[in-house]
C-alpha cells in the first residue's frame, strides 16, 4: 500500500464511524408510533379512555395520537381508518370499534398489515392481536348480583337495554339475567331503546311503571340510559335501585346523594393505559394475552367519593 493512501483511508473510516453513530442515535431516538381511533370524545367515558391512553404515551415513551371520526358513525369510522392506513403508518393501531359485525371486513384488511388491538368493544376478528376491555357477561352478572342484594326473592325488576345488534349489551343482559334469576328475582320486562334518546326512555319507563306498579328495581346497560331511567322514575314520585355500567361522575354523584345505593362500573382509564402498554409489548416482539381484562368495580357510598375524586382529577 502506498503511504499517500493511508491518511485518506483513516479519514474515510472516521467519517463512516461518525455517520454510523448519527444513524444509530437517530434510530434509538425514534419513538414507537401508535394511533388510537376512538368512536367519539363527546362523552365522559371516552374522555376517560383518552386520559388513560395519553398517560400511557407519556409513561412508555410512545409517539402517539388519539383521533375520532367527526360524526361518530360506522361510516365515519371506516373513512377515518382508511385515512390512518394510508397516511399515519403506525407501528400499532388501537381501535374502539363500532360494535357492529359489518365493520369486520374493514378491520380485517388493516390487521393483515398493521398489528391491531381492539379496546372497549370486542369483535370476532381473525387477525387482531388483543382485546383490552371489559368482560361484559361478567359486568352483567355483577350488576344482577348487586341489584339482587338490594331486593327480596320474588321482587320484580326491569332491564332497559341498548340496541340488540350490539353484542356488548346482549352480553350484559344475559349475565344480569343469570344472577337475578338465581337469586329468585323476577325479570318481568326487557326493553331495548337507543342509548341517548331520553324521550324514548322516559316513554318506555312510564309504560313499564304503569304495567308493573310493584316494580322494585332496574338494570340499564349504559350510564346515560341509567340516568334517563332514574329521571323517569323520579318524575313518577318513586325511588328504587337502578344500576348502570360505566361508573361516570353523574351516576356516582347520585350514589353520594343517596339517590341510588350503588352501581357497577367499567374501568375506561385502565383500558386506555393497558392498551398502550400492550402496544409497546407488541412493538418489542413480546407475546400478549388475547384478552386483557380491565375489570369491573362495584361503586357504593363507601368508595364513591374516592372514585369521584379520581375522575374529576383526570377530566379537569
Amino acid at each position: 500500500m502506498k503511504k499517500g493512501k493511508l491518511p485518506f483511508l483513516i479519514v474515510v473510516s472516521v467519517f463512516v464511524v461518525i455517520i454510523g453513530g448519527f444513524i444509530a442515535k437517530s434510530l434509538m431516538d425514534e419513538k414507537p408510533r401508535v394511533v388510537v381511533v376512538l368512536r367519539t370524545l363527546d362523552h365522559e367515558y371516552w374522555e376517560t379512555i383518552k386520559a388513560g391512553v395519553e398517560k400511557g404515551f407519556r409513561d412508555f415513551g410512545i409517539d402517539g395520537e388519539v383521533i375520532t371520526s367527526p360524526d361518530g358513525t360506522k361510516e365515519g369510522q371506516i373513512k377515518l381508518l382508511e385515512k390512518v392506513y394510508k397516511e399515519k403508518n403506525p407501528d400499532v393501531l388501537i381501535v374502539a370499534p363500532e360494535d357492529l359485525p359489518n365493520l369486520i371486513p374493514t378491520l380485517e384488511k388493516f390487521s393483515k398489515e398493521i398489528p391491531l388491538i381492539l379496546i372497549s368493544a370486542n369483535l370476532d376478528l381473525k387477525n387482531k392481536v388483543s382485546y383490552v376491555g371489559t368482560d361484559n357477561v361478567d359486568l352483567g352478572e355483577k350488576a344482577g348480583a348487586f341489584l339482587a342484594s338490594q331486593l327480596q326473592p320474588g321482587d320484580k325488576v326491569a332491564i332497559i337495554g341498548g340496541d340488540a345488534a350490539h353484542t356488548v349489551f346482549n352480553d350484559r343482559i344475559s349475565g344480569a339475567k343469570v344472577k337475578l334469576e338465581n337469586s329468585g328475582i323476577n325479570v318481568v320486562v326487557e326493553e331495548r331503546v337507543l342509548l341517548d334518546d331520553a324521550k324514548t326512555v322516559n316513554k318506555t319507563m312510564t309504560k313499564v311503571l304503569r304495567d308493573y306498579p310493584d316494580l322494585k328495581g332496574v338494570i340499564a346497560t349504559h350510564d346515560t340510559m341509567a340516568l334517563n331511567v332514574i329521571n323517569a322514575i323520579e318524575e313518577h314520585g318513586l325511588n328504587m335501585p337502578v344500576t348502570g355500567a360505566d361508573g361516570t361522575t353523574d351516576l356516582i354523584e347520585l350514589i353520594e346523594a343517596d339517590t341510588i345505593p350503588g352501581t357497577v362500573a367499567q374501568n375506561p382509564y385502565d383500558m386506555g393505559y393497558l392498551s398502550v402498554e400492550t402496544a409497546l409489548k407488541v412493538i418489542k416482539g413480546e407475546s400478549v394475552e388475547k384478552f386483557i381484562d380491565a375489570g369491573v368495580d362495584i361503586i357504593i357510598k363507601g368508595n364513591a367519593e374516592e372514585r369521584l375524586d379520581f375522575l374529576n382529577g383526570i377530566l379537569k
